[in-house]
């Protein structure tokens, strides 16, 4: 079995290499970037995952798996590149397009094509359409699927092989072909459904949880306006034993909580009010956490006749990861710059050595030289910081919940 990975990503290259370590398959993955291929072909990890690299190196030292520019042809192929939005958060499969065409020639009779990339409803039969039309040959002898990852950042070995999978082909066939491919590494249950029904459901998923993130967004708003301790409230209503509210933060990122909503809401936009909302409310909470450490640095101006030194703690979009895409702390820390020209900024993360925007200081530094200290990401190390009544502290994530 050989199999083609459109795209080496945070989860295409994982997805291939667990692919080839556990299941036994030759990979090729493909990446239009060229640091990318050269780096895996390396065995260096591009992206920051535990244990990711050891595996890589040992399935690319084994001939297990090689990157390249361009597809080969293979049994399996997989497309697991990005979908952006175009504009007024309307989703952009041309992505998946073009990787679909890139390996549209190499088609033979037998092959699996699945989409992995996050997409709109339809997108699978959108993109059989264009496959059959080229290929017309191929039409019933070949099996198209959907197969959408459900990973977390830092956990990405164990959660691709022992959580479940839903898996949906256009027909009965293309889904029991797809589900004899992944039953080689994942040892979850794999769930057998149509392709309209698992491009749903990864959608659904992701919108759940902006939802409940976006009700402790909500609460913790209205928790500052009347003098609550939020963490202290949520901690003592989820002693309910049908209670379980999330903790609340500076909005949401990353590629899937932070995006995958707009799929629903931008196809059926009179069905969706609740999925709306809780956009509005998870992105106006990163506006209104800007507003305040802008409000404090003013202040702090009028108080002390001078203007202070600010410490930005975090940029990833959760704790103890290097991934910034869609990062409601990334955002909040660049306004901040932007409109607080009287303040000494450090902008602190500790999961990354370099940014091409922001100049990094090392959090210890940052914590003691701020007198604002503003904690938009928990990272692990941020709590083993001292408490100091000397600082002004807004804690956005929860570092000091009491």
């Amino acid at each position: 079995m050989k199999a083609c990975f459109m795209g080496l990503g945070y989860i295409g290259l994982p997805t291939a290499v667990v692919a080839a370590k556990e299941g036994g398959v030759d990979v090729v993955g493909v990446d239009i970037n060229p640091s990318v291929v050269e780096q895996t072909n390396a065995g260096h990890l591009h992206i920051v995952e535990p244990g990711m690299e050891t595996m890589l190196q040992e399935v690319v030292s084994a001939g297990k798996l090689h990157a390249s520019s361009t597809p080969e042809v293979a049994d399996a192929y997989f497309m697991v590149v990005p979908t952006p939005f175009k504009g007024n958060h309307e989703p952009d499969v041309s992505y998946v397009e073009a990787a679909t065409r890139a390996v549209l020639p190499l088609f033979k009779e037998g092959d699996l094509y699945v989409i992995e990339s996050t997409s709109p409803v339809g997108t699978t039969e959108a993109m059989s359409k264009i496959i059959f039309s080229e290929r017309p040959e191929l039409k019933g002898k070949i099996s198209v699927a959907y197969c959408p990852e459900r990973v977390l950042p830092g956990n990405v070995i164990y959660e691709l092989v022992h959580n479940d999978r839903v898996i949906g082909g256009l027909d009965e066939a293309s889904t029991e072909k797809a589900v004899a491919f992944y039953s080689r590494f994942v040892k979850g249950t794999l769930h057998r459904t149509n392709a309209r029904t698992a491009e749903m459901c990864k959608l659904t998923e992701n919108s759940s949880r902006d939802v409940q993130i976006a009700f402790a967004n909500e609460l913790s708003l209205i928790c500052d306006k009347a003098g609550i301790n939020v963490w202290e409230l949520i901690d003592l209503a989820n002693k309910h034993p049908r209670v379980n509210i999330l903790q609340p933060g500076c909005g949401v990122g990353g590629h899937c909580i932070a995006v995958d909503p707009y799929f629903i809401t931008s196809d059926f936009p009179a069905e969706s009010k609740l999925i709306a909302a809780a956009r509005e409310i998870n992105n106006y909470k990163a506006f209104w956490c800007a507003e305040r450490v802008k409000n404090s640095i003013l202040e702090f101006e009028l108080r002390e006749h001078r203007k202070p030194a600010v410490a930005m703690m975090g940029l990833a979009f959760k704790p103890d990861i290097d991934d910034l895409r869609e990062s409601p702390a990334k955002n909040i820390v660049a306004k901040v710059m932007q409109g607080a020209s009287n303040a000494d900024i450090f902008v602190v993360e500790p999961n990354v050595t370099e940014h091409n925007v922001f100049k990094l200081t090392n959090y210890n530094q940052a914590y003691d030289k701020a007198d604002i200290v503003v904690f938009l990401t928990a990272h692990t190390p941020f709590k083993s910081l001292p408490y100091r009544k000397d600082k002004v502290i807004l804690d956005f994530c929860g570092i000091f919940k009491r």
